[in-house]
């Protein structure tokens, strides 16, 4: 201190062991300033010398300027040397906040910390979530999953034969989920019951039956039935049409095979049983048959497949309703339910009915697996009989939920669904989902009461009953909470089915969260290498391999009905289905011997929850709702070369491609909002997080009722007014042009015009700034 004193003092010519204190104080009674240095041997009370504290001494002029000099050059030094630690500081944040944009993770993201709500007359601090950066969120997240807890969970499963929606093994499984709920306190746990129509197997099994010469010889009578078949029985003339896609009717039709009166056998795969059921009934089949073809299901000659046949999600009697209770509905029924009767068979039944058929052999590019394959009989005392007695009966089921309440937005919420239901022991299909559900809400929990991590959003947990009949539990919830879910749920992570195998990996997903789950892939190891992500397996041409959801997905009804962003995220192998999918032989002891399987699920685990973290994590939501952009820039480029062809009928394309136009400004206009606001201001926040939260929702055509058309998505709904029919229709004006119904392609072009301007008004905010020209 001694020589830091002597320094300064040499600096301003003063005595050794003194310092030099100076003000400037203003004269009150006149313009000049009078300046006064005061010296101080050792402290402000006079030290040794005794001296009072308020004596003054006068200066020389010349020295008092020569010290203001030099005090005035040290304090510019000062401000230098502040304004560059400030400076580097600042710019190293930046780099790490430039790093956070490659996927390597090595960055400092946003952390939780509180917003602050501004008022007029008070600032008041609103208490808020800790500090905990994203990439200490993820690395304490990775670190708590466990493979072992996964393999316990999925245990439950082993040396069951059923776990049937409302059967005895499905209830004590619910009962299971929620306790473990409660073990892991969560914030809320709870049930949703439903009472809904099912159909069953009958008294006796179903029986498929050759007629020949007179004599009937039973083909198959399976365990395994079809839910929703008409009950009844028919007798037709067999005809094979492969997948039952409709480019395989059109190929029958131009051999001039007519299908009327016949009982069509598909393979399974492809699409749905019940779009191939609603395909024959739409060519005239009076009946239908399915079975497991060994071309793309191995080692499955015996195996008979379960399945249901509605054309729609939910419970069938109850279209647009929820199943609350029924006598409060009048009686209705869904238009997807066939009017025909359907079962599958095994391959081996399948093989046996073909040697009795004469007729041409199957085309060489259906490639079937079944010997001595024939499209048809040429004979016509050559029939099959097909026999279903399955019962409707009235059950009630369970959804189990539980949550994680967010500490700022708690009425926002990312909801993370499996299926727990299957007809068989539903390893593969329900066992998977269920273990990651259960291994994700004990770890967040953890996180959120143990190690600090305080969401601003919620968590919702759910295990869904009666999947198996096409989503009927997630359906009926989404249905019963309509008005609320679709402001306040912003994303739903689907976990059914997430491992049936191991070198490939199949992604189904809203474009708004393409980005997202890129990141995350970059982020996560690849389970079945030494080295490197999820992303390396994928490439960085994964989004032209993203599979479109369909009916048989639980996170479809989320997508095409409530507007709800999804992701759908599993394992598999590449150009192979997992063939006891739907079987009594989904066992956990087959499952097992998929290599890796516990890696693989926790991997799974590691996607679905990073997603649900970051969603809950930053400020501003992680959904890229500039993605809808290039989405209907694609569709446009399609559209385009038909532009000729409907100026021919008196219309045009433009209105289209310019409310196209719209939505793209809208766009850029509040990404402009979203950069130059207060992300610390709570309000102008959650106002900018609800208009990107709406975006998927806003593309649900509201011209459609959803008690008539349930999937009003434009790009991933069911029905005419869908893009992609829009398209087919335009395509028919080159191939087809008398069979299109010039007044419902004006319709179609109306209709998806003012959608996507509607998308576009909503994107924007504020109603005075928006209008109605494009």
């Amino acid at each position: 201190m001694d020589h830091a004193r002597a320094a300064i003092s040499n600096l301003f010519a003063g005595e050794p062991m003194s310092y030099t204190r100076f003000s400037i104080a203003r004269q009150m009674d006149g313009d000049n300033s009078h300046v006064e240095m005061r010296l101080s041997a050792d402290d402000e009370e006079g030290g040794e010398t005794g001296r009072q504290e308020h004596m003054h001494a006068s200066m020389p002029p010349q020295r008092s300027v020569k010290n203001l000099c030099f005090i005035v050059i040290a304090a510019l030094l000062l401000l230098l040397i502040g304004f560059l630690v400030g400076y580097l500081s600042y710019r190293g944040r930046m780099q790490k906040a430039s790093r956070c944009l490659d996927g390597s993770g090595k960055c400092e993201m946003t952390p939780t910390a509180s917003y602050l709500t501004e008022d007029e007359t008070e600032e008041e601090e609103v208490p808020g979530p800790s500090v905990l950066y994203w990439p200490d969120l993820r690395t304490l997240f990775s670190g708590k999953l466990s493979a072992r807890r996964l393999e316990d969970s999925l245990r439950q499963r082993a040396n069951k034969d059923s776990f049937e929606a409302g059967q005895i093994e499905d209830e004590k499984a619910a009962s299971y989920i929620h306790d473990q709920f409660n073990s892991f306190h969560l914030d809320e746990v709870w049930n949703d019951e439903h009472y809904v129509k099912l159909q069953v197997k009958g008294s006796s099994n179903n029986r498929v039956s050759i007629l020949q010469n007179g004599k009937e010889e039973e083909l198959e009578s399976p365990n395994a039935y079809v839910a929703y078949s008409k009950t009844g029985s028919v007798v037709g003339k067999p005809v094979h049409v492969n997948y039952g896609l409709k480019a395989d009717f059109q190929k029958l039709e131009k051999l001039g095979v007519s299908l009327n009166g016949t009982i069509l056998i598909f393979r399974a795969g492809k699409i749905t049983l019940a779009e191939k059921v609603a395909n024959a009934q739409e060519a005239g089949a009076v009946g239908v048959l399915m079975y497991l073809d060994p071309y793309d299901y191995k080692n499955t000659d015996a195996l008979v497949p379960f399945g249901h046949a509605h054309l729609g999600t939910g419970d069938p009697f109850t279209p647009g309703f929820p199943s609350f209770n029924h006598t409060q509905f009048p009686p209705v029924e869904s238009s997807g339910l066939p009017r025909i009767p359907v079962q599958t068979i095994s391959s081996q039944a399948a093989g046996k009915l073909y040697s009795k058929m004469d007729g041409d052999k199957c085309l060489l590019e259906w490639k079937s697996g079944v010997m001595g394959c024939k499209m048809m009989s040429s004979m016509a005392n050559v029939t099959v009989k097909l026999s279903v007695n399955n019962v409707m009966v009235d059950q009630k089921i369970l959804n189990i939920f539980g949550a994680i309440k967010g500490f700022e937005e708690p009425d926002r919420y990312v909801v993370i669904g499996a299926q727990r239901d299957s007809w068989g022991p539903g390893a593969a299909k329900a066992g998977v989902g269920t273990a990651i559900l259960l291994e994700l809400a004990r770890v967040i929990s953890d996180i959120v009461k143990n190690a600090g991590y305080k969401p601003r959003r919620s968590i919702i947990f759910a295990s869904w009953s009666a999947g198996e009949y096409g989503a009927v539990g997630a359906t009926e919830w989404l249905e019963g909470y309509s008005a609320t879910l679709h402001a306040k749920a912003f994303t739903y992570i689907n976990l059914d089915a997430a491992v049936l195998g191991f070198n490939h990996m199949k992604i189904s997903a809203s474009p708004l969260l393409y980005t997202l789950l890129e990141r995350t892939m970059k982020g996560v190891k690849d389970p079945t290498k030494d080295s490197g992500n999820l992303y390396d397996r994928v490439g960085s041409d994964w989004v032209k391999t993203v599979v479109p959801l369909g009916l048989d997905n639980a996170a479809f009804p989320f997508l095409a009905f409530s507007g709800i962003p999804v992701v759908s995220f599993g394992f598999c192998n590449k150009d192979e289905e997992y063939p006891l999918l739907g079987t009594t032989e989904d066992t956990v002891e087959n499952l097992k011997m998929t290599d890796k399987l516990y890696d693989l699920m926790r991997a799974a685990a590691e996607v679905a929850g990073q997603i649900a973290l970051r969603l809950t994590h930053d400020h501003e939501l992680y959904l890229d709702f500039e993605r809808y952009s290039e989405e209907l820039l694609a569709f446009q480029e399609k559209f385009l070369p038909y532009d000729r062809d409907v100026k021919a009928l008196g219309l045009t394309l433009n209105w289209l491609f310019f409310a196209r136009g719209d939505f793209q400004r809208a766009t850029d206009t509040l990404r402009r909002d979203i950069a130059s606001s207060d992300r610390e201001n709570k309000i102008i926040r959650r106002a900018l997080n609800d208009r990107i939260m709406k975006v998927e929702y806003d593309f649900l055509s509201p011209y459609l009722s959803p008690k008539d058309a349930p999937f009003r998505h434009i790009f991933f709904g069911r029905g005419s007014h869908t893009l992609q029919s829009l398209l087919e229709n335009l395509q028919l004006l080159r191939t087809s042009r008398s069979s299109v119904n010039v007044n419902m392609l004006k319709e179609q072009l109306a209709l998806a015009t003012w959608t996507i301007k509607g998308a576009a008004n909503a994107l924007v905010g504020d109603i005075w700034d928006t209008d109605n020209e494009f």
